[in-house]
């Protein structure tokens, strides 16, 4: 007999020796679990919903909606997201994963949305969609329940053994620089712009991610802005997402600005910068292989590591 109910106080150490069982390629802490998911401004316990046979959590589907808007006051009411879920390797296929599904929807339904995504949900995702290759099974599931591909995110990862800022970008600086553009980390003076530039130039998620990565500790000296004359026009940082210091982004140049090499600039004086630290590596969750930063990346070395889809299913 499965017996099904929402969080409760307690429950965080059983979901994440259960996540690490079901879930070993993507394994996390309990320190995380508590930052990212018990400690989300938008989280309810209800619809964290788990399922236990003989009092043995065996089941965990996570959905969430907003609670907190993520810039000004848009709540996104008609959508809601499932970060992740899992089920015990031995109770697969026994209706508990659907199960768990059908009462995350309920509690969006309840809640007036229409939309559901897996994962796409910010700011606290754990990944940006599913990794097909890693969990065909879970790809399988999805599709059954009625989700359909929007479209493929790629993690990219960059050796920095060995890395060194080409001569070609170096040059290219001293271009831009007799143009009246400027490259260099940010100050103070630096921050209101920066993140009223990340949020209304590219995602309100970005913003965030710079402005709680400085209150946490984040170095200004791991934040490379662009400028030319006193117009912001590009920034990117590393260590901005979790403080993780080898985690690449958020990175953009605003549009009108694109074609120059500012984006190559302000990459290569970011990862030279990181590879000066002694980091041995940089990588990133989210891009689209075949967009200008896609290929900019690869240009510069990067390489996929995994693809994940971003799903959306239409709630009845």
């Amino acid at each position: 007999m499965i017996k099904y109910r929402g969080y409760l106080p307690g429950d965080e150490r059983a979901i994440v020796e259960l996540w690490n069982e079901a879930l070993p390629q993507d394994p996390i802490t309990l320190d995380r679990f508590v930052r990212l998911v018990l400690l989300d401004g938008n989280f309810d316990p209800e619809g964290l919903r788990l399922a236990f046979s003989q009092g043995e959590l065996v089941g965990c589907c996570y959905a969430v909606r907003r609670l907190m808007p993520m810039a000004g006051s848009d709540l996104e009411p008609e959508n809601g997201w499932i970060p992740f879920f899992f089920v015990h390797p031995e109770h697969r296929r026994q209706g508990i994963g659907r199960a768990l599904f059908e009462q995350a929807f309920d509690f969006l339904r309840r809640q007036g949305r229409r939309n559901v995504f897996f994962a796409s949900y910010a700011p606290n995702y754990v990944l940006p969609g599913l990794d097909a290759q890693t969990y065909p099974e879970g790809w399988e599931f999805l599709q059954k329940l009625g989700f359909a591909r929007l479209y493929t995110a790629a993690a990219m990862d960059l050796n920095l053994v060995g890395y060194g800022m080409p001569s070609e970008v170096r040059e290219l600086i001293k271009v831009r620089e007799a143009e009246g553009y400027s490259f260099r980390t940010a100050g103070s003076s630096d921050l209101v712009e920066l993140i009223a530039f990340a949020n209304e130039r590219f995602n309100p998620d970005w913003g965030r991610a710079i402005r709680e990565g400085i209150l946490q500790g984040l170095p200004l000296s791991r934040i490379f802005v662009a400028r030319h004359g006193s117009n912001l026009v590009g920034f990117c940082l590393h260590g901005g997402y979790e403080g993780i210091p080898e985690r690449f982004g958020p990175f953009g140049v605003a549009e009108e600005e694109r074609g120059k090499g500012l984006g190559k600039i302000l990459l290569h004086l970011c990862l030279s910068s990181m590879r000066a630290q002694g980091m041995h590596g940089a990588w990133f969750l989210w891009t689209s292989e075949t967009s200008a930063a896609g290929r900019l990346y690869q240009s510069v070395g990067f390489t996929v590591s995994r693809r994940f889809y971003v799903c959306k299913k239409e709630l009845a």
